[in-house]
């Protein structure tokens, strides 16, 4: 039973690691904000093939690439959760 907690916790702590990598970037580097997409997606790759690596069996990936593939969408979704906030800050009705 503990497994499957750890399964259901990796994949959003991805998405965070890299939503907070993304934040730091913006911050503190010149990096334009069109290139953040492709950034976490990257940093969403390394965590996801490091998650399986290191923590085997926190992904629900029988190899190294579908964990790429994990850490990539996670990553990805880091940018879709950012733009979800960054909309409804902004909205006023």
């Amino acid at each position: 039973m503990e497994n499957v907690f750890e399964t259901i916790t990796a994949m959003p702590t991805i998405t965070v690691f890299c939503l907070l990598a993304a934040q730091f970037v913006k911050l503190f580097t010149p990096l334009d904000n069109k290139h953040l997409p492709v950034f976490c997606g990257v940093a969403g790759l390394i965590l996801g093939v490091a998650c399986y690596l290191f923590f085997p069996g926190i992904l629900p990936a029988q190899n190294v690439i579908v964990a790429a593939k994990i850490g990539v969408i996670n990553g990805w979704a880091a940018t879709g959760a950012n733009q979800v906030v960054k909309q409804y800050a902004g909205s006023n009705g």
